[in-house]
């Protein structure tokens, strides 16, 4: 028996030669999006407008393909994070964070990552596999239907888009994954789709070059870059894929697009206590990222088990924000959220499933 296909996670162009496959018109296939991710059904047949013989063509090899997350923790902040449990017996972690009236979903790319950041809980656990773009997208759809529920304090009535950004920082690394990723910033940007707007969309990497320009050229999504340190040979220490493919090398492709405009990029940098804290540090920011248009957000370290770093205290955190402000760098702090349920920034894993 031929397993079925899942229609959520499909793009139009997709669906649209799935409509043809059964002989249907083709306006049948903008109805299909609808249905999908726009009125958020979970059965075929519940596509009213559509004929019960095309619907009935569809249900012979096409299902919706939802998966409920299948435990939710709850943060002392409001902070909350979900467990989605996936075919092979992959476990995908994702968390909502509530902050002055902007929800912020955070989503997962991979089940694990080959990264293997040293301060990242995600890379300790390796990679198990890529998402599917039905996997990710899933969990957008799961969670935005979560916060129209009754039993939601944060519930949001009669809004649109319960979700106000969306930040690929999950497990995994994005361009890692990137046919996949593709997609679904396909499906959460179109008209047919869920209609976000790009700069409600943060796509988060490392570096990882292989992918690079084509995402910067075929989305225009904001950009966010995990950097935690300039100097090449100490970053190499703390994240592998500098040996690959050297921060110089990303910058200096980054330097050929526009970031006047709409369009936002971010440096993430970690601060670990003199590690990369100094006035080195600080200078060899300056010069590297010197003619860029961006910000820099400076994260806390949470602490990660059997790793050696310790996170700068927020006296410290502030002391390297005013040198960077000097250079004229446009600066955040971060403020944690979700760390007593493991799901701050570099704490998402599933080694031992969900606590």
């Amino acid at each position: 028996m031929t397993s079925m296909q899942q229609l959520l996670g499909k793009t139009y162009q997709e669906i649209a030669t799935i409509v043809q496959q059964t002989g249907a018109p083709s306006f049948v296939s903008k109805q299909i999006c609808d249905w999908i991710y726009a009125k958020h059904i979970s059965d075929t047949a519940d596509m009213s407008n559509i004929s019960l013989k095309i619907r009935n063509k569809l249900a012979e090899s096409y299902i919706v393909g939802t998966t409920p997350y299948i435990k939710e923790v709850v943060s002392q902040d409001g902070t909350r994070k979900y467990l989605f449990q996936y075919k092979d017996d992959v476990f995908v972690e994702a968390v909502l964070i509530f902050d002055n009236g902007r929800v912020t979903l955070c989503i997962s790319t991979q089940a694990g990552c080959r990264m293997n950041c040293a301060f990242c809980a995600t890379g300790k656990q390796s990679l198990q596999r890529n998402l599917t773009s039905n996997e990710i997208i899933n969990i957008y759809r799961e969670l935005t239907l979560r916060l129209c529920r009754d039993d939601m304090p944060q519930r949001q009535d009669n809004v649109q888009f319960p979700i106000s950004n969306i930040v690929f920082m999950g497990m995994g690394e994005p361009l890692d994954n990137f046919d996949e990723v593709k997609k679904v910033l396909d499906i959460l940007t179109s008209p047919w789709g869920y209609g976000l707007s790009p700069r409600r969309i943060t796509v988060s990497t490392c570096g990882f070059m292989p992918k690079m320009k084509e995402f910067l050229d075929c989305s225009d999504t904001d950009v966010a870059l995990s950097l935690h340190n300039a100097v090449s040979e100490e970053r190499q220490m703390i994240m592998p894929v500098e040996k690959a493919f050297p921060v110089q090398q990303v910058v200096d492709l980054l330097k050929q697009y526009d970031w006047k405009g709409q369009r936002h990029l971010t440096f993430e940098y970690i601060v670990f206590k003199g590690m990369n804290d100094s006035n080195y540090h600080v200078n060899a920011l300056a010069k590297l990222l010197n003619g860029l248009v961006c910000r820099i957000n400076l994260i806390p370290f949470n602490t990660v088990p059997d790793t050696p770093f310790i996170g700068a205290d927020s006296r410290q955190m502030q002391a390297f924000a005013s040198k960077l402000k000097s250079k004229g760098f446009n600066v955040t702090v971060r403020k944690s959220k979700g760390q007593d349920i493991s799901a701050a920034c570099g704490l998402l894993s599933t080694k031992q499933r969900l606590k």
